[in-house]
């Protein structure tokens, strides 16, 4: 979990960005490419995807020099996604190019002791890879995000539309309470469901919420919590998100047991008492609540004990009934 502590200035200081970041948006659907998480969710997008890279050029330049950068990883280098990028792609990419050498250097020693660092890596630090670096940034957003300009964009005025909405009625707090369950507002404290436990104080220099549709399940935010603005990059409140799963019950969709397993945390449960009220193992359980967790029907608590709860979304499927 992350834990975001609010001073009272910080609360007049909460920002939504108006449009996601285009470096953010290609750290994540870098990220997207590498693993199987949620993949469902971004089919077609990733089936588009996995054509266009098979074009020699790109492919090596993805390879070969922005998953080194970008793996899928607990950390990478937070210069990648410089607060300029908001204002556009290249205004970022000059960003990124001009970042001092010292700090380039000091991160990628960080990215070196959780993950193979590159050979080439004094060659970026020095300068002489980032015009190549600012070429494959340019070219990958060019050939694998903006082809999907339109559907992100409609996925963007969605979510912007609800945070909207919230902040119109009932102000900063309404806003941050909308993120639910994604993140929980006590204040002074917002909680956001993130892979490991780390702590960041405002200190009065308030909070950026940055949209992004290819993050997945969890925010991301920068590894140095010292640089301002503080980011919290979330994921925007998809089609599925806002409970249309169709008409189809649970258990033709997911199969009796799974779909047993999904009402089941309705309770809000831990994996043993799920897997003895429906009487399976527990690694059976686990494994189904990890399907289920995956496809957004379910999120996955740590208090006390760890406990399984329904998302929207998977309360929407269990609202579904059978025709008659």
């Amino acid at each position: 979990m992350l834990r975001v502590i609010f001073t009272e200035d910080d609360l007049s200081q909460v920002r939504v960005a108006s449009t996601a970041d285009p470096l953010w948006e290609i750290a994540n659907s870098l990220d997207r490419l590498q693993t199987r998480r949620g993949r469902w969710a971004y089919a077609p997008w990733y089936r588009a995807a996995a054509e266009t890279l098979t074009e020699p050029v790109l492919r090596k330049m993805v390879t070969s020099l922005l998953l080194p950068l970008l793996p899928r990883a607990a950390y990478f280098p937070d210069f990648l996604t410089p607060p300029a990028s908001l204002d556009g792609l290249e205004a970022g990419i000059d960003a990124v190019l001009a970042t001092p050498a010292e700090q380039v250097a000091s991160e990628l020693k960080t990215l070196a002791l959780v993950h193979q660092a590159p050979s080439w890596a004094p060659r970026l630090a020095d300068g002489d890879l980032r015009a190549d670096l600012g070429i494959a940034l340019r070219t990958y957003h060019q050939k694998v995000i903006e082809p999907h300009h339109d559907l992100i964009e409609k996925e963007l005025d969605s979510d912007r539309a609800a945070r909207t909405r919230a902040l119109a009625r009932g102000g900063v707090d309404r806003l941050l309470r909308s993120f639910q369950p994604l993140m929980r507002w006590r204040p002074p404290v917002l909680e956001v469901r993130y892979p490991i436990s780390r702590t960041i104080r405002l200190d009065g220099r308030g909070l950026l919420l940055t949209p992004s549709y290819f993050c997945w399940h969890n925010a991301v935010t920068l590894a140095d919590t010292q640089l301002s603005p503080p980011v919290l990059i979330y994921p925007v409140l998809r089609e599925l998100d806002r409970g249309n799963p169709g008409k189809v019950p649970a258990a033709a969709l997911l199969g009796s047991t799974r779909a047993a397993v999904l009402r089941a945390t309705s309770a809000g449960l831990t994996t043993g008492e799920i897997a003895q009220q429906v009487g399976i193992g527990a690694p059976t359980a686990s494994h189904h609540l990890t399907v289920l967790r995956d496809s957004g029907l379910i999120a996955t608590h740590r208090a006390q004990k760890v406990l399984h709860v329904l998302t929207p979304l998977g309360a929407a499927l269990l609202r579904q009934r059978p025709p008659t």
